[in-house]
């Protein structure tokens, strides 16, 4: 691969050594080699980022890829609706081609916004036909993807057991492993119920798995009573907690539990605009913040909501500094005099937080030699960016789509110069627009 030298951009690294006002990132194979005022690269293919923000690549550390097909569908439902109307309906009429084409385009959206880095939360996956298809979508891109292999959640018909009866299924976790592990791009991971959504039997089996396949455990807390309320207690107790567990939403938690967990090193990931959308509660991230922590931040339904993390880094530190404010307010009967929370802190949410929360800080997140060159290129000449005085002021308060001039995955361009590098996109809008129509017509929602 050659070897690509970008000049003169304006050079937010999120990592230590700084931010540059304007300097070289020189990209060999897949990595970063330097970074520096200028650098002198004989050979090198030049690409004059003049004007331009270059910043890590986002990471979207929770999403459900697979409801691509169906934006805007559960745009004004709360969680109780989206359990029964898209879990015990919709999902249903997922065949394992629906899950391809709306993993592909659902995963091209993220890469045009700005992520090189996705998290996708698989659980309507009812076949091994149907990972294999999700899988497929996610390659089929570039993009580098954490799949997290979960379960399917319809209403058990007669005869059967319900969902938070029955453990994860191990065999095909590891058929999965067998076939992906070691990609460059892609790992497999567990999607599991965890004990607000499963048995203690269920979730003690879940994390045993696991913790012997050494997979991160992602789960969802909170959405109504726990169907299991000492699990936690009893998961720690087996010594099955630790870094390798995250907690998504994490609403119903007690401070005591947070504070323990937190203890424990386990990861968090708020989905700040789908959680005051559909009822969870406020996001945890003031909460982590009193215990020395920061969450992670994902997209979570695109079914309700746009897929620009960039939009989910400002409604995060937007709601948590109203909370903050009105609290400061409460207490001293004034507006505090400062914000408890500034930009560079919003953006290493989907950045350095995400990658920790996928243990891969020492490859991604930051810019930083050695790391994988995983990086943005965000156009601050345009009319809604200009003037900057402030490059990470401006990427998480101005910038949008629109903004977005480059993306680069390990070493490899996916975006440039505004445009999606991803071959034929009328005829994939197409089966993702036929793929809707279907699946809402089937559940009596089609036009």
């Amino acid at each position: 691969m050659a070897s690509i030298l970008i000049r003169n951009a304006t050079i937010v690294t999120m990592d230590r050594q700084g931010d540059l006002p304007q300097g070289d990132i020189l990209v060999r194979d897949d990595r970063i080699e330097a970074i520096a005022p200028a650098i002198a690269a004989e050979g090198a293919q030049g690409v004059d980022a003049t004007g331009c923000i270059a910043i890590p690549g986002l990471v979207n550390a929770h999403m459900h890829t697979w409801q691509t097909a169906l934006r805007g569908v559960a745009a004004n439902w709360t969680l109780l609706e989206y359990f029964q109307k898209m879990h015990a309906g919709l999902a249903t009429a997922f065949a394992a081609e629906d899950l391809f084409i709306a993993t592909r385009m659902g995963a091209l959206n993220q890469l045009n916004c700005g992520t090189t880095m996705l998290a996708d939360w698989c659980h309507n996956n009812p076949t091994p036909q149907h990972n294999d298809a999700a899988i497929e979508g996610l390659l089929s891109t570039g993009i580098r993807a954490a799949f997290f292999h979960g379960t399917p959640k319809p209403d058990p018909a007669p005869g059967q057991r319900p969902f938070w009866e029955v453990p994860h299924p191990r065999a095909e976790v590891e058929r999965l492993l067998a076939a992906h592990q070691g990609k460059d791009l892609l790992s497999i991971q567990a999607a599991v119920l965890g004990p607000h959504y499963s048995t203690l039997e269920v979730a003690l089996h879940d994390f045993r798995m696991a913790r012997e396949l050494g997979l991160i455990a992602s789960l969802h807390q909170g959405g109504g009573p726990a169907r299991c309320p000492d699990g936690w207690e009893r998961l720690e107790v087996a010594g099955l907690l630790g870094p390798h567990v995250n907690i998504v939403h994490g609403h119903a938690l007690s401070d005591a539990q947070l504070e323990r967990f937190c203890a424990l090193g386990m990861s968090f990931s708020a989905a700040a605009e789908s959680e005051m959308s559909q009822g969870h509660g406020h996001p945890l991230t003031g909460r982590l913040r009193r215990f020395g922590r920061a969450p992670s931040l994902g997209v979570d339904l695109e079914s309700v909501l746009s897929g620009d993390m960039l939009t989910q880094a400002r409604i995060a530190l937007g709601i948590q500094r109203s909370l903050d404010n009105v609290a400061y307010r409460e207490q001293h009967g004034t507006i505090p005099p400062t914000s408890t929370i500034g930009a560079r802190e919003a953006l290493s949410w989907v950045t350095v937080e995400g990658a920790r929360m996928l243990r891969m800080e020492d490859r991604i997140g930051t810019l930083a030699p050695g790391k994988q060159a995983d990086l943005v290129l965000v156009r601050a000449s345009d009319l809604n960016m200009q003037p900057v005085h402030d490059a990470v002021s401006s990427v998480v308060f101005q910038a949008s789509l629109a903004n977005i001039d480059s993306v680069m995955v390990a070493g490899r361009w996916k975006k440039r110069a505004g445009r999606l590098l991803a071959g034929d996109l009328a005829s994939d809008l197409r089966r993702l627009r036929d793929s809707g129509e279907k699946i809402t017509r089937a559940m009596g929602l089609g036009h």
